[in-house]
């Protein structure tokens, strides 16, 4: 009970800086339940709207560091807060104000085990700051310059902290909204909570880092700093200092005499190989974390957020390009449902036929006017209405996608989507679909099947242990499942649920005090 009411604290302030930033519109604050609804208003009362671009993202920068992840999160899932509010959270900027040069120092001490001038000649005021981290440019005892990626001190406990406040809150939101509970929200904060995590350890940054840099050695245009290893720790990571214009200052591009429309061309290119190809990509490729270098080749920067697809995946995401692109949407709709996103409840031919209705009105457009990124959205909205299963990393994708196809129109407004990825799609397709591709999957299905026969003897063995077992326990009365047995299940449910149906009125009550505390 006392962590309940500790969570709902937590969780009034939110809804307080949310209120005092008018940062839900009115259509959307209907859709709350009623209690949330009054708890908002009154912490809202009196307070004089802002003018603010973005109220929503200066809010949740307001809170601090773990509202700044969850907004960016929920950036990617458009099911949850809806197409408007995913673009605003998209633009949330993960800036924050710096520690302090000594602190910074006294981590990597700690996290490199001796004092920071065995390795480094020298070490510059922060360059840059996050939600998590932040940056400083230095110089090896060899000689070498690179950025230090540092955590802030103590940023794993308040996280922990905060967390479990939005587990506790997203338990609530599936006990008392039923329709809520097709979006998984446990399940997100879970998914949320896992991302964080991996952010939290440097040395999983780097190993991304280092995974990406050998599948793009021999890609044109791109390529990855390097990883530092001897100087890099959980809470210190070590990278080759990249010199280069960022692809915000696209005045400097021109200066230098970058071809700005083979730019646009890589970054699209890029992404869509590492996806498809790799099954890994850089999952915030703004502009603030690509850079051109002197050499011309595009470089990424701070892959704190990964994202990955199966080879499912990335073939359903091929197939789906392919298939939009050939007009063939009975395609499109089996690849759904051979994927297993779509229920088989569902018609294909229905499924084929909203597919259309997305397609062919981008058919009369010119192709500059076709955005790649909004069509996988509005793909993702009419999975909806067929019971589709929400997939996080095809969120991850199109949000990431939405990203890539901005950074790369900034740099050509008439930037041709389909023929910029079409190499790329084609390319990906012969090798998967071709006489090469096939023998790699034949292969890949021979080394399964052998492991599965080599482990048959050991499952038939426990399968025979089992249904002895069960033998046992109906021949001494040990198994019943008729219905006095359910009954007396259903009965002790229900007492075990009375007193949590209890705490859930007792903490909805408290929720509304604690606003009106707030609020006064």
């Amino acid at each position: 009970m006392i962590s309940s009411i500790r969570h709902l604290y937590r969780l009034a302030r939110a809804g307080r800086i949310l209120a005092r930033h008018k940062a839900i519109p009115p259509n959307q604050l209907a859709e709350l339940p009623a209690p949330a609804r009054l708890a908002y208003k009154i912490a809202g009362a009196g307070n004089t709207p802002k003018n603010e671009k973005n109220p929503l993202a200066e809010a949740l920068t307001e809170l601090g560091p773990t509202y700044i992840k969850l907004g960016q999160f929920l950036a990617t899932r458009a099911d949850i807060v809806g197409p408007e509010r995913a673009v605003e959270l998209s633009e949330l900027q993960d800036r924050m104000a710096p520690f302090s040069r000594a602190l910074a120092l006294a981590e990597i001490d700690k996290a490199l085990g001796e004092p920071w001038q065995n390795h480094f000649s020298e070490i510059s005021e922060p360059v840059a700051a996050a939600s998590i981290a932040q940056v400083h440019r230095a110089r090896t005892v060899e000689g070498a310059d690179v950025a230090i990626k540092v955590l802030r001190p103590g940023i794993e406990k308040k996280f922990a902290d905060e967390m479990d406040s939005f587990f506790f809150g997203a338990r609530l939101a599936e006990r008392l909204n039923k329709p809520i509970r097709r979006l998984r929200p446990v399940a997100a904060v879970q998914t949320l909570a896992n991302s964080v995590k991996l952010e939290m350890d440097l040395r999983m940054e780097a190993a991304a880092i280092s995974e990406m840099g050998q599948n793009t050695a021999e890609d044109p245009g791109f390529r990855i700093p390097e990883v530092d290893w001897a100087r890099t720790g959980r809470r210190v990571l070590t990278l080759e200092w990249v010199d280069g214009i960022a692809l915000s200052d696209v005045a400097a591009l021109q200066a230098a005499g970058h071809d700005l429309e083979a730019l646009g061309d890589t970054v699209i290119q890029s992404f869509l190989r590492h996806a498809m190809r790799d099954g890994i990509f850089h999952a915030d490729m703004h502009q603030g974390n690509l850079f051109i270098d002197a050499s011309g080749d595009l470089v990424a920067v701070d892959f704190g957020i990964i994202g990955r697809l199966s080879p499912k995946d990335r073939m359903f995401l091929a197939e789906i390009l392919h298939g939009f692109i050939t007009r063939d949407y009975m395609r499109v709709a089996q690849v759904h449902f051979d994927a297993g996103y779509v229920p088989d409840s569902n018609p294909v031919a229905g499924f084929a036929q909203a597919l259309r209705a997305i397609g062919e009105p981008l058919m009369d457009k010119n192709a500059d006017e076709i955005s790649m990124a909004r069509l996988l959205g509005q793909l993702f909205q009419v999975t909806e209405q067929f019971d589709m299963e929400t997939q996080p990393q095809l969120l991850l994708l199109q949000k990431t996608m939405v990203v890539v196809e901005g950074v790369a129109r900034s740099l050509n407004p008439n930037l041709n989507m389909w023929e910029a990825a079409a190499p790329v799609v084609r390319q990906w397709m012969e090798q998967k679909l071709g006489p090469e591709g096939r023998l790699q999957d034949a292969a890949d299905g021979a080394v399964a099947m052998g492991r599965i026969m080599g482990d048959l003897p050991e499952v038939l063995a426990e399968a025979g242990r089992t249904a002895h077992m069960l033998g046992e326990m109906a021949n001494h009365g040990g198994l019943r499942l008729d219905a006095q047995t359910t009954q007396e299940l259903a009965r002790a449910q229900a007492r075990e649920n009375r007193p949590s149906r209890l705490a859930l009125w007792v903490g909805a009550i408290a929720l509304v005090v604690i606003a009106i505390q707030l609020a006064s």
